[in-house]
């Protein structure tokens, strides 16, 4: 991730790499694996409450969200038309799309993935770390997990001084955050690979929301 030497006009792209392996980290976790495996839930631990299939919709589903429903009046300021095929991750309120994600088969599934991932690639490409970093969203009602996410973010993210669940985020701590959320959500679908006897299979990088020391890492 961008380092405070890291020169103002270095190209989005390459602030952001492991955009590039999320994926295909993806459909090699979910390779081979049956319905009941997909859709295995179990209310033992926080992380299993929802099923692999759930994790890969939610994937495909809050890039474009966080990126067009926070961000798309800025950076698209004339519509989505110029976005072509990549307008069909247009987003709908996550609970409808997540229960319609459940019914839908992985191929779907990891083409949504793929989609979402090339929006977020298409939009990096436009940018620079300057143009990242100046560009700041309000966020009026920040869920109360920020308090931790916010400890994963060297840059990008600050409270407001008397409004405790006001914060405002740029653009960069938002790619940031939705790169580890996809991390952290591989994980989770590691772990209930795990749970039920079955072996992963990709490595990690040991980075995002996961890597946090006071993180729940607890295994089956």
């Amino acid at each position: 991730m961008a380092q405070q030497s890291t020169p103002n006009d270095t190209p989005g792209a390459d602030l952001f790499p492991g955009f590039d392996a999320v994926p295909g980290m993806v459909a090699a976790e979910v390779a081979g694996l049956t319905d009941a495996q997909l859709d295995w839930e179990s209310d033992r631990w926080v992380w299993s409450e929802w099923s692999i299939r759930r994790q890969v919709a939610h994937i495909g589903s809050f890039i474009a969200s966080w990126l067009l429903d926070r961000w798309g009046s800025h950076l698209f300021p004339d519509g989505l038309d110029s976005l072509g095929e990549l307008a069909g991750v247009v987003p709908t309120p996550e609970a409808e799309w997540l229960r319609t994600g459940e019914s839908w088969p992985v191929p779907a599934l990891l083409e949504r993935v793929e989609l979402s991932v090339r929006l977020a690639q298409h939009v990096l490409a436009g940018q620079t770390l300057a143009s990242l970093q100046a560009a700041e969203v309000e966020r009026p009602n920040t869920p109360p997990h920020w308090r931790q996410f916010f400890n994963a973010h060297p840059t990008g993210v600050r409270w407001h001084p008397t409004e405790p669940a006001t914060t405002y985020i740029t653009l960069e701590a938002s790619f940031r955050h939705v790169y580890y959320e996809c991390i952290t959500h591989l994980y989770n679908l590691q772990r209930l690979k795990r749970a039920q006897g079955l072996s992963t299979a990709v490595e990690l990088p040991l980075e995002g929301y996961w890597q946090l020391p006071d993180w729940d890492r607890s295994e089956p």
